[in-house]
Parts: C-alpha cells; structure tokens; sequence
C-alpha cells in the first residue's frame, strides 16, 4: 500500500468511528491518528532490529498524545483509539483489524510471564474507557469489554465482559462494535442482583407484616375463647 492509500484509510478510519471529526484536516490533529503513524514507522525498525530507534521514536508518539505503544507489538489494520490519554499496548501484544480502544485503556502483561505476555485482540473488538486486559490470551473477535472492567482470563467471540474480575455477561450476540460503538449501554449482574435482592426484601417483608398480623388475630381469638 502506498503512503497515500495509507493515509487515507487512516483519515477514513477516524472519521468513522468520531462523529466530532468535522473534516479531513481535522483528522490531522487527532491522537490517534498522530500515534498509528508513529507505531507504523517505529514497528518497521523495531522488526530490522533497530531497538533504539524503534523507541526513541514511539517515545516522541507518547509525549505528543499520551499514549504508548510499544514498537513490538503487532496491530492489523484499522486501530482507532478514542481520546487516548493513557492508553499503554505492550510489546507482545496482538490486535486484528478494526480494533477500538478508548482512553485509560491498559493491554499490559501480570508481570510474572516470559515470551508472549500481553493480550491478543481479535477482529472488531471494542475496549471501553478505563478497562484493563492483563496477560497472554485471547479476546474473541467482535467481543465488547465494558468501563473499568478487568479481564484476567479468555474471552470466546462475540461476548460482553464487564466487571472486576470480569465476568461474560452476554454470549453469542454477533454484533460488530466497530459498527454501533456502543460501550456504554452493557448488562449490569452486580445492578440486577441487587435490584432482585431489594425486590425479594420488600416480598418477604411483606409476607412478614402479614404473618404478625394474622398471629395477633389468633392470640385475640384465643383470649376470647378463654375468656367466653
């Protein structure tokens, strides 16, 4: 692909997926438009095994957008990274096509690993504000990771993580985030279950009132027995 093509399918990607981006030249000033390119450029020395170089120009990308990407890691086509302040992707990192990362975002290793530490992000994934994917497996393609989730273990496709630790709370629903960038509206166990806690409360609190009621009647009818 020639340089241009590139840049044109980065300007697409952007306009894409932020409705905020007004033009093309706007584009231009975007983070993580600014941080693919320099990714682009640092991961072909990182591979010609030009290891300073490699940082020292994916350190230039962090102090303009204030995130990091490491020149190591492997990312298809499509990244978009929303706002993007504090994003870190490993070096051992994996993202397929059509990738979606919002800001405060952490691809990152456990620290007890050796060889391939960090996650694997198949096609489409969407990983929402905060969330934190830590280790060396795979998130499913088409997967959505909810705001501040942390998601210690493996994700199969077309799944919903929320939570911490966090827990798949919907399976098989074949829906690409790319698509409907949606990462706020997601299941809520932790809401249900105490929605359902509170339902039950008021049920048996009832049922309370109703039993104290019905043995007050039957200590009054027994005092009248013995006193009739």
């Amino acid at each position: 692909m020639g340089f241009i093509s590139y840049i044109k399918d980065e300007i697409q990607v952007v306009r894409e997926r932020d409705p905020a981006i007004k033009s093309n030249m706007e584009v231009l000033l975007y983070p993580s438009f600014k941080v693919v390119l320099h990714y682009r450029v640092a991961h072909k020395l990182y591979l010609k095994k030009h290891y300073f170089l490699a940082r020292w120009v994916s350190q230039r990308a962090v102090r303009k957008t204030g995130i990091e990407i490491h020149p190591g890691a492997t990312i298809g086509k499509g990244l978009f990274i929303d706002h993007g302040s504090g994003v870190i992707i490993g070096e051992t990192a994996i993202l397929g096509n059509n990738v979606t990362l919002y800001q405060g975002v952490t691809l990152g290793g456990t620290g007890k690993e050796q060889g391939k530490r960090h996650p694997t992000l198949e096609d489409n994934v969407m990983v929402s504000a905060g969330a934190k994917i830590l280790g060396s497996f795979t998130i499913g393609e088409n997967s959505k990771i909810g705001a501040g989730s942390v998601v210690l273990e493996e994700v199969p496709p077309n799944c919903t993580v929320v939570g911490v630790p966090g827990r798949i709370v919907r399976m098989g629903e074949k829906r690409i985030p790319r698509t409907d960038m949606d990462h706020v509206h997601l299941p809520d166990p932790v809401l249900q279950d105490i929605r359902e806690l509170q339902n039950d409360n008021i049920r048996l609190h009832g049922e309370l009132l109703e039993m104290e009621k019905r043995l007050k009647e039957l200590t009054e009818a027994s005092k009248r027995e013995k006193g009739g």
